[in-house]
């Protein structure tokens, strides 16, 4: 867990239950380092949507608590949200108002800003994003990946600590998503603390320091990506015309859930620390295995994800 005065967000037995007795999220314990950006991960209807909207104090909990930089939610809302940004379930636009008119709304309903500096604030936002040339275009003519940028560029104009990003990437073609994680990390290298949600393994494995995992409302685990991915054992894979011979004396050598596709047998690595692949491949050329090629794929969050849940899982959508 990351020392208090470090982190940004913050829940203690944070718990969700709506009528009937459904736990959406049963009793987080999260902690998202200043800085970081931070991935909350788990499959649709995993919690994450449910868990953000107590983080902002749009749904009050039934047990626990939330600490939003530093301060208790959503008792300090109005002193925490100026600076937080927030982009929930995509942005809500007016179609026939331009992509600068939305955001001179979008300004103009914050009692905390000033309207003699909303036109520049307005002008940087849609630079930051990357849509000055497109500021004058009509929202509805944007693409769904304009579209979402704008939304990010609602939620930051005003400086922002955290910005709170849900599924951002939702129904994105693959250049789409790509802006979007370009964006993220650029919003990251200013200093703002990024969280976001999201199903795709993938993500969250490009853009994120640090991650944490839901499953059915609960929190599996966390800490940074590189930890985590290297809490997966990779899996050993041989390329072989003898597939039929390499299986038993992979077996006889510790390698366990050996399966073989095409020229290809794979399997999980012997216990020991570090794995001797040395004799592994002394073993197979003994045996007259001929090994085209030999190694250890790295673990990936999916076989991270899959070893603590036993759940299949999006990679990329």
């Amino acid at each position: 867990m990351t020392d208090a005065a470090e982190a940004v967000v913050e829940t203690s037995g944070l718990t969700k239950r709506f009528r009937g007795g459904q736990v959406a999220v049963d009793s987080l314990e999260l902690s998202v380092p200043r800085g970081s950006v931070f991935g909350f991960l788990g499959p649709n209807g995993s919690g994450k949507t449910t868990t953000i909207r107590m983080l902002l104090g749009l749904i009050e909990p039934s047990g626990g608590t939330a600490r939003l930089l530093g301060e208790p939610m959503p008792r300090a809302a109005r002193q925490v949200l100026p600076q937080v940004g927030a982009l929930i379930e995509g942005p809500a636009l007016y179609g026939f108002l331009s992509g600068r008119d939305n955001l001179l709304r979008y300004d103009a309903a914050d009692p905390t800003a000033d309207p003699r500096t909303r036109s520049t604030r307005v002008s940087e936002a849609l630079e930051r994003v990357g849509l000055a040339a497109a500021g004058s275009k009509k929202a509805k003519a944007y693409s769904l990946g304009m579209k979402q940028r704008l939304g990010l560029a609602s939620a930051l104009l005003q400086p922002r600590q955290l910005l709170i990003l849900d599924e951002p990437t939702n129904g994105l073609d693959p250049q789409g998503m790509r802006e979007i994680r370009t964006l993220v990390r650029e919003l990251a290298d200013d200093g703002i603390t990024v969280f976001l949600s999201s199903h795709l393994l993938d993500e969250i494995e490009q853009v994120c320091s640090h991650t944490a995992v839901m499953s059915r409302g609960k929190l599996i685990t966390q800490g940074t990506v590189a930890e985590m991915s290297a809490g997966a054992r990779g899996r050993l894979a041989v390329t072989t015309p003898d597939t039929a011979e390499a299986m038993p004396v992979l077996k006889e050598h510790g390698v366990t859930d050996v399966t073989v596709s095409g020229d290809r047998v794979t399997g999980e690595m012997p216990a020991t620390d570090p794995p001797d692949l040395a004799d592994l491949n002394a073993a197979l050329v003994r045996a007259d295995v001929r090994v085209r090629a030999f190694g250890v794929e790295r673990a990936s969050l999916e076989d991270v994800f899959v070893a603590l849940t036993g759940e299949g899982f999006d990679v990329a959508g």
